[in-house]
């Protein structure tokens, strides 16, 4: 978690290539290097061997560096003429503030759609670790310490930055849970949302009523957790509530004639909704638009900029289901709208053995940090 700050010695890494090849080859090193769980991952989730999962892993760092390496320019040198009094000023500004413009083009477009689709490791993430608390203030001046370390003036960007990293180490808190909420982790592995029998959700039923009576008012549970969702498993799940105070949140798939949404489904004895519908589903595993070009069907649908803040119980929360966590547009598009809460799910059974949970809980924590968030996360392993 604290460990985040690391990422912003990129931009510096990048700008002092000397080359457009080792501006790319800088690229994929750190691309690979935040990633590095994804073929281990790849391989648990196919079932298949660890050679695909490497194919998978070199293929979605493509875009991360062709888009630093297009940016990429050559470092300033100083000509003969700058050391002349009052010429060449102009000169010697220039080339360092366009190498900051060009990693900027390059940070935005790494944020958004469609090269943000795999803008994982960003690291303006980092912000919730060196500027907690700063809210959109942070943003910026994480954003302009980014750029500042694409120039010459990078070693006082370093110690400043270094300064405010080494202070939030020091007084570091965890992001606070909101009062009666409560996100719960399971261990089901594979069979979470597999298993469709009426004991596995008595099962599940019985977790909730259990947190209830210890006082919670909101119970999250993981991605995925009630499977597809039908009329059957809504019954059975507003029976089992019926007379309890308590609303339970989770995750489940909503099918249609085309594929399905991934979403956060809200229960309780008085309501069934559909509460959330994923903006980002995991491409290729999830997200397969290929498919509907070649009028096969299935795969996830993905929402990219709907329902980035939804209400519940009179909070408004910011929901981020499994993916979202690791790129940045969902998260900012969520904050733009001024949360309440920020709710964070996964279904993690096939990152066992890499460090991919990990990341994704470090990472929305930090943005939780940042604009002093209360933080609920429930994810099943």
């Amino acid at each position: 978690m604290l460990a985040l700050p690391v990422a912003m010695f990129f931009p510096a890494l990048w700008a002092m290539a000397p080359s457009r090849t080792a501006a790319a080859l800088v690229s994929a090193g750190y691309f690979l290097a935040a990633s590095r769980g994804l073929p281990q991952g790849v391989a648990n989730f196919y079932a298949a061997d660890l050679w695909q999962g490497l194919l998978l892993w070199l293929a979605a760092s493509l875009l991360f560096v062709a888009v630093h390496a297009v940016a990429w320019t050559l470092p300033a040198k100083r000509r003969p003429e700058e050391g002349r009094a009052g010429e060449g000023r102009p000169g010697k500004n220039q080339p360092e503030a366009g190498r900051a413009l060009r990693y900027l083009v390059a940070a935005v477009l790494m944020a958004l759609p469609p090269f943000g689709i795999t803008g994982w490791a960003h690291p303006l993430t980092a912000a919730g670790v060196v500027f907690p608390g700063w809210g959109w203030w942070g943003v910026g001046a994480t954003a302009a310490g980014l750029l500042i370390m694409t120039t010459r003036y990078r070693p006082a960007a370093t110690i400043a930055l270094g300064g405010l990293w080494l202070w939030s180490a020091a007084t570091w808190t965890d992001a606070v849970l909101p009062d009666r909420w409560r996100g719960v982790d399971l261990e089901y592995g594979q069979r979470l949302g597999r298993d469709g029998s009426l004991d596995y959700h008595r099962d599940l039923i019985a977790t909730v009523r259990a947190f209830e009576g210890e006082g919670t008012h909101v119970v999250i549970l993981p991605e995925s957790t009630l499977g597809f969702w039908t009329p059957t498993v809504a019954d059975v799940w507003q029976a089992a509530l019926s007379g309890s105070g308590a609303t339970m949140i989770a995750g489940a798939a909503v099918i249609d004639p085309i594929g399905y949404d991934n979403v956060m489904v809200a229960i309780s004895a008085d309501e069934l909704r559909i509460l959330y519908r994923e903006r980002m589903p995991v491409p290729v595993s999830m997200w397969q638009p290929w498919r509907a070009e070649t009028g096969q069907g299935g795969g996830a649908h993905a929402q990219f900029f709907d329902n980035p803040v939804v209400e519940i119980e009179g909070a408004r929360i910011a929901p981020l289901i499994c993916y979202e966590q690791l790129i940045l547009w969902p998260v900012l598009q969520s904050m733009l709208h001024s949360p309440d809460i920020i709710v964070a799910t996964g279904n993690g059974w096939w990152t066992a053995g890499t460090s991919i949970v990990a990341v994704q809980k470090a990472s929305v924590t930090a943005w939780a940090k940042l604009f002093d968030l209360p933080l609920v996360m429930a994810f099943n392993t």
